[in-house]
Formats: structure tokens, sequence, C-alpha cells
């Protein structure tokens, strides 16, 4: 559990500036992105590569201090090198683009299926991205205007009222009022995708879900060590956009303000620590 003072800082990455003796594929000056969600590798889920649902992980900036530091110790394999030309703000963002990666994965989209995306906060634009590098152009909902506005420079659709039957709805903001029109908007068969989370109640029947032959699953972050190996090649090939995401950058010390208007910001904030200095 997190305790003051607690050292915030959950995405990210940096250069390597020291390895442990056992180290072999990793080594100082490369250029990395984190991957925060730490599976302990032991348990049930995790042996049968589900390590999104360990039942002891370690989540930097979580439950145990995060990575906002001029040094900072992770292990190894979750360590993951990126090209040196990366910029600064897709390794910021890059851990939410796997989260919105792994959903696409585990629920089979494909070029050609019409989705909808509930939610234009920063995983909302990161599904977008993701589905627009299929070929789709998603729909999408949100009532802040300057996020829609990014989703459509992003090359997403806004959805008209009363326009559902989607195969695949996404709903990324948690928002116990999204639940129903999200559910709304899904056609007979279809697949309702929930990433963000609440603890509130929502109202939903087993005769809807059978009725209409509907599947809602969660989409918990991602699985080690597949979606982060399968992110970084094809950051290799062609970066996705995430650093379009990124649409406010502050320094450390500026910290107080880049929380207060965090929601308010079109797009993500992060933390450039890049030219920290004590």
């Amino acid at each position: 559990m997190s305790e003051y003072p607690w050292v915030i800082g959950h995405e990210g990455g940096g250069e390597i500036v020291a390895v442990g003796a056992e180290v072999r594929d990793r080594h100082a000056g490369q250029l990395v992105v984190i991957e925060p969600n730490i599976s302990c590798l032991r348990c049930a889920p995790c042996k049968a590569g589900q390590t999104s649902s360990c039942t002891s992980r370690r989540a930097l900036g979580v439950n145990e201090a995060g990575i906002a530091a001029e040094r900072f110790s992770v292990p190894a394999q979750f360590c993951w090198p990126v090209p040196d030309a990366t910029p600064s703000a897709t390794i910021a963002g890059f851990e939410p683009s796997v989260v919105a990666r792994a959903t696409l994965r585990r629920v089979g989209v494909q070029a050609g299926d019409r989705c909808l995306v509930f939610g234009a906060g920063s995983q909302g634009l990161m599904m977008c991205l993701h589905l627009r590098s299929l070929g789709i152009h998603p729909f999408v909902v949100e009532p802040h205007v300057g996020r829609l506005q990014l989703a459509l420079h992003l090359g997403a659709r806004t959805h008209e009222p009363g326009f559902d039957g989607y195969p695949f709805v996404f709903e990324t903001s948690g928002a116990q009022s999204a639940f129903r029109p999200a559910l709304d908007a899904v056609g007979p068969g279809g697949q309702l995708v929930l990433i963000g989370q609440s603890s509130a109640d929502v109202a939903i029947t087993t005769r809807e879900l059978v009725q209409r032959q509907l599947t809602v699953r969660g989409s918990l972050i991602y699985d080690h060590p597949e979606d982060f190996a399968d992110a970084v090649r094809a950051l290799a090939d062609s970066d996705p956009g995430i650093a379009s995401v990124m649409q406010a950058s502050y320094s450390p010390f500026d910290a107080d303000r880049a929380f207060g208007e965090a929601g308010e910001i079109a797009g993500k904030s992060w933390l450039d620590l890049t030219h920290w200095t004590q």
C-alpha cells in the first residue's frame, strides 16, 4: 500500500546507467521503456500466460514506489530497449499504448470491423490510434470538446445517436453513466469491452445478455512478455503516433500544475525528466 511520502510514476522509461552482474541482454546506454506491472511469474495465472491476473503483481507507483526519480531499479526483463531516436513523449505514453494494443489482441478486432470507443481520455485516444493502424476509423463518444476534437484529428468519427449495432464497443472511461449507452450500442452477438473501471453498480440482466447474445468482457493491462515485446517490435517498424496523444509536458518542478491542469487537457499530460538536474 502507498503511504506518504510517496514516489509517483507508473509509465515511462529512460536510459540504462548500470546493469546487474547476471544481466546479459541489456547494457548501459540503452534507451528503454519500463513495463511497470511486474508479475511474479510463479502463480497459477502467470504460469497460464495471463500475467495480467498475477496474484502478487508489483505495480510501480501504485503499490510500491514509482519511477518519477532521477534513478530507479527495475528487473531487466521488464525493461525494454527501444530505438535510440524514440522521442521522450513516445516513451512517456508507451505503456498505455500497450494496454490498448493488448485489448485488441484479446478481442480479435480485424480490419474493416465497425468499432465504437466510449471516452477519449488518454486510454480512449490510444485505442483510436491502434484501431487506425488496422485501417479502422472508429466512432467515438466524448463530452469534452477538446478531447473529441483530438480524437477526430487522429482519424476517429463522431458517433451519431441511434447509429448502433456495433460488433465492438470499447468503454474506456470507467464512468458509471457510460455503461448503459455503451451496452445499448452493441449489436446482436457483439462485444462490450470494458477497460475503464468503477466500483459503482451498473444495471444489466442475464435475459438481456442471452437474448442479444452479447459478450461483456474486461481487459486488464497486458500479459508479459508477449504484449510489450510485440509493441516494441511494432514501434521499430512504425510508430502508431503515440506522441500525438501526449499533449502537455511539464518539468518535475511544475508537477503540482501538471496534476491541477490534467483534467482539462485534451490528451495526456506527462512529466519530462529529460533535463532534470538537482
